[in-house]
This record gives C-alpha cells, sequence and structure tokens, in this order.
C-alpha cells in the first residue's frame, strides 16, 4: 500500500482538527536563562496535553516591566532609572543568538509551533518582538511591535512594517499582533488581508476591555484568536525592584484574561483570571470558512470603491551605507521569513 507523502498529511491535518494552548505564566523577571528553562517546562506540559501550537505572553522573556518608571520625568532622567534600564538591556535577547536557538530546541523537542514574546535588543535598542518557531526547531522570523503604549515607548523602540508576518503552517496561516497593536484597524485589516487564521494576541492587558475586544477580532476577521497574558503576583519580581507595585508578596500584579476564541467570538477556553495555567482547545479550520460565508472583511464585504489601504512592507534603516561603484547602494539585507504571506498588493 502506498504511503502518504509529505504534502498528503499536510493536506490531511489542515482538514483536521488541531490542538492550541496559550500559556498564562510569570517569568523569571531579568533572568533570561531561567525563564527559558520555565519555557521549556511549560511547553512540554502544554505539548503532552496535545497542543500542536503553543502561545506565550508578550515580552515573556524576560519581563514586562510593569510599575517601573525608569526614572523618567519630562526633562530629566535619574541614575537609578538608567541602571534599571541597562538591567532590562542584559536580560534581552538577541535575534539571531543562543537565546533564539534555545527556543527552537524547546520546539523541536515538543514538535510545536511556539509563537512567543520576547524583549528583543538590537545595538542599544530594545524592541518588544514576537518570535515564531516550527516544530522542526526552525525559526520562522518575528514580528518587531510597530506602536508601544505610553511609557514603553521609553524603553522600546519601534518596529517597522518590514516584521508583520503571516506563515502558511500545516496548522493553519499563522501570524501575531501584539497587545494595542490590535487596536490599530489598519493593522488588523493588512493581517486579515494576508489570510491570518490563527490570529495570536500575546498581551499585558487583562482588563475587561480586552476580552471583548479579542472576540470583536475573531469575529471581524473571522479567524481563531488566540491571547496569552502573564499572570504573577508581586514575589514574581526581584525584591529591589523599584515600582508602585508595593510589597506585599501575594498582591496580584497582572491577573491573566488568557482565552481562546473561535471565528463566531465564542470561548473556547478561558478567559482565565485565577492563576497560572495552560489553556487548550480544538480548533476547526471549517469554520472560518463557515464564517466567511456572510462576512469577509477583505472580500465580499469589503467596499473598494470606497476605502483603500496602502501598507508599505519596505524595512526602514537610520543608515544606509554607500560603498563599491558609484551609485550602488549596499543596504541591510531585510529579514527573510520563511513561508510567509504576501502582504495586500504584492
Amino acid at each position: 500500500m502506498k504511503q502518504p507523502d509529505r504534502e498528503e498529511k499536510k493536506a490531511r491535518l489542515g482538514k483536521q482538527p488541531v490542538k492550541v494552548a496559550v500559556v498564562q505564566a510569570a517569568p523569571v523577571v531579568f533572568n533570561r536563562e531561567q525563564t527559558l528553562k520555565k519555557v521549556r517546562s511549560l511547553a512540554r506540559d502544554a505539548a503532552l496535553q496535545g497542543a500542536r501550537l503553543v502561545l506565550f505572553p508578550e515580552a515573556f522573556v524576560s519581563a514586562y516591566p510593569r510599575g517601573l518608571d525608569f526614572g523618567a520625568v519630562v526633562g530629566s532622567r535619574s541614575e537609578q532609572g538608567r541602571e534599571d534600564f541597562r538591567r532590562y538591556w542584559e536580560s534581552s535577547v538577541d535575534v539571531p543568538g543562543p537565546a533564539v536557538e534555545d527556543l527552537g530546541r524547546t520546539a523541536r523537542d515538543n514538535g510545536i509551533y511556539l509563537v512567543i514574546g520576547v524583549v528583543e535588543r538590537s545595538g542599544g535598542t530594545l524592541y518588544c518582538s514576537v518570535l515564531f518557531f516550527a516544530s522542526d526547531g526552525g525559526f520562522l522570523g518575528k514580528h518587531r511591535k510597530i506602536m508601544p503604549t505610553g511609557s514603553e515607548r521609553l524603553v522600546w523602540g519601534f518596529g517597522d512594517g518590514s516584521t508583520m508576518p503571516v506563515f502558511e503552517t500545516p496548522l493553519g496561516r499563522l501570524g501575531a499582533v501584539i497587545c494595542w497593536e490590535n487596536y490599530l484597524p489598519l493593522m488588523r485589516t493588512a493581517m486579515y488581508a494576508k489570510g491570518i487564521e490563527i490570529y495570536c494576541a500575546p498581551t499585558a492587558d487583562s482588563r475587561d476591555s480586552w476580552i471583548a475586544s479579542m472576540r470583536h477580532i475573531a469575529v471581524e476577521g473571522r479567524c481563531f484568536v488566540l491571547s496569552s497574558n502573564q499572570f504573577n503576583r508581586r514575589r514574581d519580581f526581584p525584591d529591589d525592584y523599584s515600582s508602585l507595585l508595593g510589597k506585599a508578596p501575594e498582591a496580584i500584579i497582572t491577573r491573566g484574561g488568557s482565552c481562546i476564541v473561535d471565528p463566531f467570538g465564542n470561548f473556547l477556553a478561558g478567559p482565565d483570571m485565577e492563576d497560572e495555567v495552560i489553556l487548550t482547545a480544538e480548533i476547526d479550520r471549517g469554520q472560518i470558512i463557515r464564517g466567511k460565508y456572510d462576512l469577509d472583511v477583505v472580500g465580499h464585504y469589503a467596499r473598494p470603491d470606497i476605502f483603500q489601504l496602502f501598507v508599505d512592507e519596505r524595512p526602514k534603516h537610520p543608515v544606509t551605507t554607500q560603498a563599491g561603484a558609484a551609485g550602488h547602494k549596499e543596504k541591510p539585507a531585510p529579514q527573510k521569513n520563511r513561508q510567509a504571506v504576501p502582504g495586500p498588493g504584492k
């Protein structure tokens, strides 16, 4: 009897329900290596529950610096704030680098697609990023948050349009939009235009309004929305963490709210606001097409005669060096995202 080849297996997988997971937990703040160790443990637990894709929260490696002001007021910065930034920078992630290799091994060893929020460093700048890994451990690419919110702009740079990938995978078209980027209607539209099916929304927002937004986006995009947030207490932060969080060890700092939502806005798992947890659910991609029967916002429900969106995905470099023959410009090579889906108009 003929054995099914790889492409046949992929096609068959695409027609079957797939179990996905969102991790709600706390990192080991400002400790990259210990946080990576915790990622390995949590990913293994999710895989043992049958998950084929596992999502971790925003800035999980190695911290969302909630409550820190980094010593900044208008017109002045403090020496302690500069030291806080140095410590944050030291625990961040080089892409590529050893932490990326470690995360790739975690994906490979557990046979999972891994999507995880990290604080990426490049030179002297930090970025809030999401890294994507295939089940064979291959690094698919990254998304840099294009709009840090409020005081996040003190410590995170701005991504550009070159890292907004949607990846074609056997599980479905996979991408991520970070926290309040989800309140950018045009960014959501760009992701819908790429045919996103598994819409990952790692976040640091645990308000009721966020949970309502996840249901709205699932319905609007007719996609599965996976939202993952941290759950942490004051004791999860260093003793010398000088912030407005107070000192009570059991005080809840971030209450979670992670959830998985189907294309009709129904909760398949969560929202959970009780403790650290791994939420799982089976997703049936057939629900996406059933939903698009009456709502496809970049198809039959669009009005391009009235509204059109232009998306600029060219990388923007602050320095371009001219070398070699006259008039020849050498630019840093843009990131190449394996199996990335083209953007609108490409």
